[in-house]
């Protein structure tokens, strides 16, 4: 699918890999609304590209219906979905006091990073289900972020751990499922990027984290996430696939 024209929701578009990811497809000539719970932050980066800032919690449905009618209202419906909305947080099974993790804050990233992203999902995928088909038959793209943590988490990561983890193995069969309606699905899983995150961090942390990755040896930069986000949608063999963006690291257990 040619970005040039489309309409696209990019959720957690406020800052970090989703801002990153909103300016991409907008310099590539995509009608973009950016999505994030941060309505000012949205906003901001909305303004920056020319495109349209709305509020959204992925967690509530009636928010993300709000969002997509907003958008459809401004941009028409949209074809592509980047799902970057996510939260962190690590916390060990049993604390230094001997007392264990409690429930809700393991149920909190989960609901945010795998039910948010999967409802955000339905919602949008029902809506892109009743366009008209392009010429290839393809009506809509949907790009999920993972993280390697998925596949190699580190200690105290239980939570993020399983909630991304989660998406991978939510992908193929979600391909699977939306592909009678001519709807793509990918998932990146991104390494050690520069996000706000780890720019908080002082500069030895960051050349320690860097130093750690075989090549290139560098923190990941937002461009090329979003790079890789903008060539699955245009790339139409590209479905059912987590592609791994982490310059070959593999995280140690701490």
């Amino acid at each position: 699918m040619q970005l040039k024209g489309q309409a696209a929701l990019v959720t957690g578009g406020g800052s970090g890999l989703g801002a990153q990811t909103a300016r991409q497809l907008a310099a590539l000539g995509a009608r973009v609304a950016v999505l994030d719970i941060n309505a000012e932050a949205a906003q901001a980066v909305a303004a920056e590209i020319g495109g349209l800032g709305v509020a959204c919690d992925i967690t509530d449905s009636d928010s993300v219906i709000a969002a997509l009618d907003a958008a459809a209202a401004a941009h028409g419906a949209a074809r592509v979905l980047m799902n970057v909305a996510g939260i962190g947080g690590a916390k060990r099974v049993i604390g230094r006091d001997g007392e264990p993790m409690p429930l809700a804050d393991f149920r909190r990233v989960i609901d945010v990073n795998l039910t948010g992203t999967f409802n955000v999902i339905r919602l949008a995928a029902a809506r892109m289900a009743r366009l008209e088909a392009l010429d290839d038959g393809e009506r809509g793209v949907i790009v999920n972020t993972a993280s390697v943590a998925a596949y190699d988490g580190q200690v105290g990561q239980e939570a993020y751990a399983a909630s991304k983890g989660g998406l991978v193995s939510l992908t193929l069969p979600l391909a699977r499922d939306l592909a009678q309606h001519g709807v793509r699905v990918c998932t990146i899983a991104p390494g050690l990027f520069l996000t706000p995150l780890l720019y908080a961090l002082p500069q030895e942390v960051q050349d320690s984290l860097a130093a750690s990755i075989p090549f290139p040896k560098r923190l990941g930069k937002p461009e090329e996430f979003a790079q890789l986000a903008a060539h699955i949608v245009a790339n139409p063999s590209l479905n059912g696939e987590v592609i791994r963006l982490d310059g070959a690291l593999r995280l140690p257990p701490r």
